[in-house]
């Protein structure tokens, strides 16, 4: 689900309108929160549902881009082409990472979603404690 050009100027346009404190209609704010969610569920394989949709949906984002900033373990930035967070009901969740060098590996794995979205969150949150 990625998104196409013209979303990307248009959820740019919104955020520009938000930081110059410019008010929204209701519209312009269900479509800001839509064109969020779509950018922000990309690389993301599983269900999001409910009102904690966008929280997490978001948190899972935030994840994605620190990683592929700071990397992940023994990988760096350099080694990291994209994160995928993954749920699948046979195999379990995982985070993985799709190599530069061509390959795939799990960053990290778990038993269900609910414990995959912990980590996240409390990953998210060690790190804006540590650059804070």
């Amino acid at each position: 689900m990625s998104m196409l050009k013209k979303e990307i100027v248009r959820l740019k346009e919104l955020d520009e309108k938000s930081l110059s404190s410019e008010r929204f209609t209701s519209e312009e704010l269900h479509e800001r929160s839509e064109l969020k969610f779509k950018r922000n569920k990309e690389n993301i394989y599983m269900r999001l549902s409910g009102y904690d949709k966008y929280y997490y949906a978001y948190q899972c984002w935030n994840f994605t881009q620190h990683i592929l900033k700071g990397g992940f373990n023994q990988y760096t930035s350099k080694d990291i082409e994209s994160i995928s967070i993954n749920n699948n009901q046979y195999y379990g969740a995982s985070i993985k990472a799709r190599l530069l060098s061509g390959g795939e590996t799990n960053l990290k794995t778990f038993n269900d979603k609910k414990e995959m979205l912990g980590f996240v969150v409390g990953y998210n949150e060690a790190t804006r404690e540590l650059n804070a």
